[in-house]
């Protein structure tokens, strides 16, 4: 079936197992990449979930990392085929009484949506823009000296704050609401260690570069980074699930682009008894629960700035928030659950036929949740724009367990590969030296179990394959 022994073999398609494979490629290695689906990507799939004519992103929708990585910049992905559309605002924030909060790539705009706590909102991101070019190496990557360890500090001492401290800056609903937004992609309590920093990472890429959608769907980003790695030299093969180490050829490196739990099971065999350990109690997060609309109009939202958003959080006030993300840490389902929606379709007419519409949304819920939040994750977004259920042409649903067999690194529906809390930062998958070096030479991690986590950044991988041009091939990059 394979044509040769290889440098390198990388299991796994997704952004962080592309971006692996590059680095290493990049190097004029032979490098084999190995997906288990009939397409590459991962998270990064499109389809017609709904009805003919109308493309969903199964997974991620908006992609503010991805336009902002360190390593995807520095690729020429848009001669691939890859086009990045910006919304009109990157996103909006309702309110029940008609009005929201407003994100946008202008600090000066944003500043003055946010009325009295706009200077605060200043203050807090200005000096972060600033240093970002220079900070954004160190904070998605592993844990070590900081080549600028003063802007680290600086960062640290908010980051590192719970978002329900950091957001006392503010005195108004609209400010705090629109921070507690962006700190529930942390799906951690918001009063947990360090979704402040998840928050204020989203908060500068969208003042930076945006918060794009990929013309065409997220599989064009997977696509692009494919035929890239193919220019190269490199070998991509669908539709092979590696269960076993024992099915791969030869190589002296192999990447694994999955969570500890299929870690264990490929090679587990080959894991010392303290490394197995550690990877039997890594700890994985709450699930998603994802809704597709095919749609016979755009939303009608009661405010006219959430027409324009890319991305609108129905989430209403911090309160409301906070306890949704608290209620789906601890166990529970929220009766009006914090709701997370993109309207591509608004900027990409490649999504659905003339005067139709695609949005995309998802809550938070227990890992492994099987309960139905179709129902209120619609009365959500009925709550703040009256009409909606009345447009909807065709859905498509996926709990946690959907959400799983779609894709196994999605544990209990864990979109985030594992808890990204203050004692897995770092640490994630295991505490060790280098957290993409498993116990067995030659045999590494390049999934969002490892630092810096989840999100299409491709920094996971790129690392991964950092760690092991230097171990095996003595390359330094």
């Amino acid at each position: 079936m394979y044509k040769r022994e290889y440098d390198a073999i990388i299991v796994g398609s997704g952004p962080n197992g592309l971006s692996a494979a590059i680095a290493m490629q990049q190097q004029g290695l032979s490098v084999l990449l190995l997906e288990g689906k009939d397409t590459i990507g991962g998270g990064l799939r499109s389809a017609e979930l709904t009805l003919p004519g109308f493309t969903h992103d199964i997974c991620s929708a908006i992609h503010p990392l991805a336009a902002g990585s360190p390593f995807f910049r520095k690729l020429p992905l848009e001669q691939f085929g890859l086009t990045y559309l910006q919304p009109a605002l990157q996103a909006a924030h309702p309110f029940d009484n008609g009005t929201a909060a407003i994100l946008d790539s202008s600090l000066d705009n944003t500043v003055q949506f946010l009325g009295n706590d706009g200077e605060a909102y200043r203050d807090l991101i200005a000096p972060l823009l600033k240093d970002w070019p220079l900070l954004a190496p160190d904070i998605l990557g592993p844990l070590h000296f900081p080549d600028h360890p003063l802007l680290m500090a600086k960062f640290g001492l908010k980051g590192l704050l719970p978002a329900t401290q950091l957001l006392k800056r503010f005195k108004g609903k609209e400010a705090k609401a629109l921070f507690a937004g962006m700190a529930g992609h942390s799906m951690l309590p918001l009063s947990s260690l360090t979704t402040s920093a998840v928050a204020l990472v989203l908060l500068i890429n969208a003042h930076l570069g945006g918060w794009p959608v990929p013309k065409g769907g997220s599989m064009a980003i997977a696509n692009a980074l494919g035929d890239y790695f193919r220019s190269l030299g490199g070998e991509i093969v669908t539709g092979v699930y590696v269960r076993s180490l024992k099915e791969l050829p030869p190589a002296r490196a192999v990447l694994l682009d999955v969570t500890p739990q299929q870690l264990l099971t490929i090679a587990g065999e080959r894991f010392s008894s303290l490394y197995k350990w550690q990877l039997q109690h890594y700890r994985y997060g709450m699930g998603v629960f994802k809704i597709d609309w095919a749609l016979d109009g755009p939303v009608p939202f009661t405010d006219e700035a959430c027409r324009r958003a890319g991305t609108v959080h129905l989430g209403n006030t911090m309160e409301e928030i906070a306890t949704s993300e608290y209620k789906a840490a601890n166990g529970q389902h929220a009766e009006r659950p914090f709701v997370l929606l993109a309207q591509q379709s608004l900027f990409d007419d490649t999504r659905a036929p003339a005067g139709k519409h695609t949005i995309w949304g998802y809550c938070h819920v227990p890992n492994g949740s099987s309960v139905d939040m179709t129902d209120a994750i619609e009365k959500q977004v009925e709550r703040f724009a009256p009409g909606f259920r009345d447009l909807i042409l065709g859905k498509h649903v996926m709990n946690t367990v959907q959400m799983e067999n779609y894709n196994p690194n999605y544990v209990g529906g864990d979109i985030n590969g594992g808890v990204l809390d203050i004692t897995q930062l770092y640490t994630r998958p295991a505490l060790r030296c280098s957290p993409y070096n498993t116990s067995a030479k030659g045999i590494y991690v390049c999934s969002s179990a490892t630092p810096p986590g989840g999100g299409v950044h491709g920094m996971c991988g790129f690392h991964a394959a950092k760690k092991a041009l230097k171990d095996i091939f003595s390359i330094r990059i």
